[in-house]
C-alpha cells in the first residue's frame, strides 16, 4: 500500500493499476508467507490484502464467495462434507456453511496470519470460521491433500494467484491427490484469474484437470475490486455436469439469504465468451 494520498495501490502485472481511498490502517503484519494488511477504504468498506493484492473488499466479497461455493454445492446431490483450502478470510466456508446438510467444513490455510485479521477485523467474512461445524487446520493444503486419510464431497480451491504459497495448488499432482480424496461424485472447484489477464492460468488449468476428471468447465463472474472486473472458476467432478445437474427448484427451496448466486445466474456463467472457450480448447 502506498502512502501517498492515502491511497492503496495495486499494481497488477506491470501494466495495470488500482487504487482505494484509504481512511486507515487497521492491520499490518508480515507473516513467514507474506504480508498481511486490512485497511478501511472510504467507498468499498474494508480491505484485506496480501502483499499489496487486493484479496476480499467488505462491499463485494460476497459475489466471489457466493460463486466459489454454491456452483459446486447445489450441482452435487449430496454434499455433507467439504474441503476449503486456502480461504483464511473464511468467506467460503461462510457460504459453505449456509447449506444445512453439511456436516463438516475443513478450512486448510498455511498463514495463521489471515486467519487472525479476518476474525478480528472482518467478521462478517470470517464469521463461520467459529461455527461448530467448521475445522480450522492451520497448515499446507497440499500436504493436507496428499496425507489425509479422510474422504469429501467437494473441495474448493479459493487461492492466491499462482506465486509463492499458492504455487503448488495449480499443479497436475495436486488435482490427482484431490481426485483421491474425492467421494463418488465429487466435485472441485478453483480459483482461476482473469480471463483478460490470466487466460494462461485458466487454459493451464483446463489442460491440467481434463485427463484427470471426465467432466471439466469453467464459469465467470464480474466483481468490483479485482483487475479487469471479470474473473474465473474452474469446475471438475467425477461425474455431476455443472448445468445439466443444477436442479432450480432445489435452490429456491433452500432459500438461503443470497445477494449474487440463483439458478439462472449459475446457468449463465457457464455460457463463456469464444475466446475463453478456444483458451479451453473448445
Amino acid at each position: 500500500m502506498t502512502r501517498r494520498a492515502r491511497w492503496a495501490d495495486e499494481t497488477y502485472q506491470g501494466i495495470v493499476r488500482t487504487g482505494f481511498r484509504v481512511k486507515r490502517r487497521l492491520f499490518k503484519k508480515r507473516s513467514p508467507f507474506q504480508l498481511v494488511e486490512v485497511v478501511e477504504t472510504a467507498g468499498h468498506g474494508r480491505l484485506l490484502l496480501i502483499d499489496g493484492m487486493t484479496m476480499v473488499s467488505e462491499r463485494d466479497e460476497f459475489v466471489y464467495h457466493e460463486m466459489i461455493a454454491h456452483v459446486p454445492l447445489f450441482v452435487h446431490p449430496r454434499p455433507r462434507r467439504v474441503l476449503v483450502i486456502g480461504g483464511g478470510d473464511g468467506g467460503s466456508v461462510r457460504e459453505v456453511l449456509r447449506h444445512a446438510g453439511v456436516e463438516r467444513c475443513v478450512l486448510a490455510e498455511i498463514d495463521p496470519v489471515v486467519v487472525e485479521a479476518s476474525r478480528r477485523f472482518l467478521p462478517g467474512t470470517a464469521s463461520g470460521l467459529s461455527d461448530r461445524r467448521c475445522e480450522v487446520r492451520i497448515g499446507d493444503g497440499v500436504r493436507f491433500v496428499r496425507e489425509t486419510a479422510e474422504r469429501f464431497d467437494v473441495v474448493i480451491v479459493d487461492s492466491t494467484e499462482p506465486f509463492g504459497p499458492a504455487k503448488e495448488l495449480f499443479g497436475p499432482a495436486f488435482y490427482k491427490d484431490v481426485r483421491r480424496i474425492l467421494t463418488k461424485d465429487g466435485i472441485v472447484v478453483s480459483q482461476a484469474g482473469s480471463p483478460f489477464y490470466e487466460l494462461s492460468t485458466i487454459r493451464n488449468l483446463g489442460r491440467i484437470l481434463r485427463p484427470i476428471f471426465p467432466v471439466t468447465d469453467a464459469y465467470l463472474f464480474t466483481n468490483l475490486t479485482y483487475p479487469g472486473g471479470l474473473w474465473a472458476f474452474t469446475f471438475a467432478s467425477k461425474g455431476p455436469r455443472p448445468v445439466k445437474d443444477l436442479k432450480p427448484a432445489r435452490v429456491r427451496a433452500a432459500r438461503l439469504p443470497l445477494r449474487w448466486y440463483a439458478a439462472d445466474v449459475h446457468a449463465a456463467a457457464f455460457a463463456l465468451p469464444p475466446f475463453v472457450r478456444k483458451a479451453l480448447g473448445r
